[in-house]
């Protein structure tokens, strides 16, 4: 299940609204990211497609994990259809703050609450780097890269919107996905992949407001497929 959407840095906001009084508690610090010195060179956006399409799930995908906000938090699922359609459900302690999510590529196709999906996280490519994937350029981006034996690393630009990518390699792998809009840095993911390449820890920092939501997965599996119900808005009775 897919569909083709645009994409830009400045997407709207994914968010869970019960979270919020919790996210001006702690003033996130962010240091460079581990770019090498000598900079990046223009590269083709077929190449960063190539490389954004290896980070993508190649299987439908059942996808557990924990969440945690200072010293709150609660529990979540993401299920996963290729090429990059997600079922996006969290709740928070004692069934409280439930919200649900169908998001296809940048875009969501439908939220539930509709009000409370827009501040957890500040847009997709952040969102998806959480689970280890990466966001291909858009069209007309101006594409910049650098490789070796150490690290990857990328940079998509539309205008003054920039997202960049950077794979460490070696023992405990690490994703770090860090998006600006214009000269303001908007946040910054750091996954830790296990030795099987799925995510086993990741977290997300924003600035502004001052934001900080760790991940723990418990749990990944293949399925064959889901049921297709989980793709059409829940009432708002449901559970």
């Amino acid at each position: 299940m897919s569909v083709t959407v645009s994409r830009r840095a400045t997407v709207s906001r994914l968010a869970v609204g019960w979270l919020l009084p919790l996210l001006g508690a702690c003033s996130p610090h962010l240091d460079p990211l581990p770019i090498p010195a000598g900079g990046l060179a223009e590269a083709s956006r077929e190449a960063a497609i190539r490389w954004t399409d290896s980070t993508r799930l190649a299987d439908a995908t059942d996808i557990r994990f924990r969440f945690r906000f200072q010293d709150q938090g609660g529990r979540g699922r993401a299920r996963f259809a290729p090429r990059d359609s997600i079922r996006f459900d969290v709740q928070g302690p004692l069934g409280m703050g439930r919200a649900t999510a169908f998001i296809v590529g940048d875009s969501a196709a439908w939220t539930q609450p509709e009000d409370e999906i827009h501040k957890l996280v500040p847009n997709y490519p952040l969102f998806w780097a959480m689970l280890g994937i990466a966001r291909p350029p858009a069209p007309g981006s101006s594409v910049r890269g650098f490789q070796d034996a150490r690290v990857i690393v990328w940079q998509f630009a539309v205008g003054q919107d920039t997202v960049e990518y950077v794979l460490e390699r070696g023992e405990t792998p690490r994703l770090y996905a860090e998006v600006r809009q214009g000269n303001q840095r908007i946040g910054r993911v750091e996954t830790r992949l296990g030795p099987d390449g799925f995510p086993s820890s990741s977290r997300l920092t924003v600035l502004h407001p001052a934001t900080r939501l760790d991940l723990m997965f418990q749990q990944h599996t293949k399925v064959a497929s889901f049921a297709p119900d989980i793709w059409s808005r829940p009432a708002p009775s449901e559970p």
